[in-house]
């Protein structure tokens, strides 16, 4: 029977660590310096373009996130995790919330966050989303969704294992929608493909938007 690698055994330990210090949400469990690949789908789009369908309205707090995705997502994007998730601390639950699903099956590996911020204003989370759109340059608007929405796909190598993993932004009003979806193949050292990443992480988007305007 194969042991699993030594490296594996390490990346997991640290999921504890990041839930209980409150995880940065821009960053997956095997940080590193990011090489940015563009999103394959509307790339040449303005990230803070708006929706025209998108209606104006005010959130006052946060759905809980663990329902903001079907189980039936999660056991497609996250294959043997627990389907209820697990809701990471939060010191303010009204204004920011967070659940999250991994799990290894075989060797390969997958995480999906999702995660819900209410600002004080349209304003402010227009600030946050245009900041957060910065940071992860290199991938393009997701047409139709919210306010505006901006989808990002970035490779990392570590110790010759690699972990491509995809950020979703999606300002609707006042609130933020954030995804992170990444994996690894511990086997093969590869990550999955760049349009499985990203189609994961924007299908997860759209449906935590659409349990964002069903809780209002």
């Amino acid at each position: 029977m194969r042991s699993l690698p030594l490296a594996l055994t390490v990346r997991l330990l640290p999921v504890v660590v990041l839930a209980s210090a409150g995880w940065a949400l821009s960053s997956g469990p095997f940080a590193a310096t990011p090489t940015a690949e563009k999103k394959p789908a509307a790339a040449g789009e303005s990230p803070s373009a708006p929706s025209t369908a998108a209606a104006s309205r005010t959130y006052r707090s946060a759905p809980a996130p663990c329902g903001g995705v079907t189980k039936k997502t999660v056991t497609s994007l996250v294959p043997g995790a627990k389907t209820a998730g697990k809701e990471i601390p939060s010191t303010d639950e009204s204004l920011r919330r967070t659940c999250s699903w991994n799990a290894l099956k075989g060797f390969d590996y997958r995480w999906l966050d999702v995660s819900y911020e209410i600002k004080k204003s349209d304003q402010t989370a227009e600030a946050a989303y245009k900041q957060r759109t910065t940071e992860k340059s290199g991938g393009g608007a997701v047409p139709g969704l919210g306010d505006a929405a901006y989808s990002v796909v970035n490779l990392t190598t570590e110790d010759k294992q690699q972990t491509r993993e995809g950020s979703v932004f999606v300002r609707a009003s006042n609130a933020l929608v954030v995804i992170t979806y990444n994996g690894s193949d511990f086997e093969s050292k590869k990550a999955p493909s760049t349009d499985e990443i990203n189609k994961g992480a924007i299908k997860a988007a759209k449906e935590a938007m659409a349990a964002l305007e069903a809780a209002q």
